[in-house]
């Protein structure tokens, strides 16, 4: 018995019929999202290790969460990622060469598709959180049925900003999602230590909002846990938070020696053998007659294929200046980022060398 809402087992039998609720496109769509974030993931670890890439925050096990949130989002919602939610960005419409630049360092990297509403990925723990309650108000306020669905770890629970995101949300009920993924750990403090309630699903009682926990490694259990949030919040209900209870298996970053904390090698490869959600989904879809090993032998080569594609133009994207640091903060500069700009770059065709 599971403390949490599941429709797809680890075995990939089906626990509940969502047949009229799924169709086999969308199905397949899952499984191909799934697919070709984890090689992106496998691709830019690499790409740190071989000195093309900075410090990079890797996501393998997440995988459902995160793809399975994004596909339930239309194209006018707003995506508040946190700096390991790539693989929901590049769902919702990010291009994977946009991820690589941001990845590189570069400042357009975190440039939005302008039919899309992506927000750069937020690395200051869980103040997207505010910023995605002001948007679900301003949409609200506006008529416009978009809702903000905004990314957070277990360890952004700890933080003032979650609490005051949450009350405000339930006080002027805005259409906001706040997504959980709780992996287990804030880096290297484990959940039992960051806080006394056994879920953060339950913390939503306190706003007099829905809490829901689920198997955040089951795509059925989230894309429609998310749908149901959607509803709720475009029909004026107000806010819901989701707990989606999952597992990183590598490091916290690239920069992280996850083994000094957990025993990594044990925790991942029980994850991995028995809860894989891209595994699950695949075995389903097999027992169904909708996969096989043709199709899925045609699907790497294209994934991989498109992610060379997407890392060639990363690669030959112009390269960041150290003048573009002042750039993008005010839209008429201060006199004191002037000053900062005239004291730190080296003019005489020396353009972005620091002084």
């Amino acid at each position: 018995m599971t403390d949490f809402y599941q429709v797809l087992d680890p075995k990939g039998q089906l626990l509940e019929d969502t047949r009229n609720q799924i169709s086999e496109e969308t199905m397949l769509k899952m499984y191909g999202n799934m697919v070709i974030v984890r090689a992106f993931d496998r691709k830019s670890i690499h790409l740190q290790r071989q000195g093309r890439m900075g410090t990079y925050a890797p996501f393998e096990g997440q995988e459902a969460s995160q793809v399975g949130s994004a596909m339930a989002l239309l194209p006018g919602d707003w995506l508040f990622p946190t700096y390991r939610d790539h693989a929901a960005s590049i769902v919702h419409g990010q291009s994977m060469t946009r991820v690589f630049l941001y990845w590189m360092g570069h400042m357009d990297g975190s440039i939005s598709p302008s039919d899309r509403h992506i927000m750069p990925p937020c690395v200051p723990i869980a103040t997207q959180m505010v910023h995605a309650v002001g948007t679900a108000w301003a949409s609200k306020r506006k008529g416009e049925p978009h809702v903000s669905l905004a990314y957070f770890g277990d360890g952004a629970g700890s933080e003032g900003d979650f609490h005051e995101a949450l009350n405000m949300a339930g006080v002027f009920k805005t259409p906001t999602i706040f997504f959980c993924q709780n992996n287990g750990y804030a880096i290297s403090v484990p959940f039992s230590q960051q806080s006394a309630s056994r879920t953060v699903a339950q913390r939503a009682s306190a706003y007099d909002i829905p809490g829901v926990r689920i198997d955040g490694n089951d795509i059925f259990a989230v894309w429609l846990t998310v749908k149901a949030a959607m509803e709720r919040a475009t029909a004026g209900l107000g806010p819901t938070l989701i707990e989606a209870v999952t597992y990183r298996y590598g490091a916290h970053t690239t920069a992280d020696d996850p083994k000094k904390y957990r025993d990594q090698e044990r925790l991942a490869e029980e994850w991995r053998s028995e809860r894989d959600p891209v595994q699950r989904l695949k075995v389903y879809l097999e027992q169904s007659g909708l996969w096989n090993e043709w199709k899925e032998t045609a699907l790497q080569t294209k994934v991989a294929e498109q992610i060379e594609a997407a890392l060639i133009e990363a690669e030959s994207y112009p390269k960041s200046q150290a003048a573009d640091m002042f750039k993008h903060v005010y839209e008429v500069p201060s006199w004191m980022v002037e000053e900062q700009q005239k004291d730190a770059i080296v003019p005489e065709g020396k353009r972005g060398v620091l002084a």
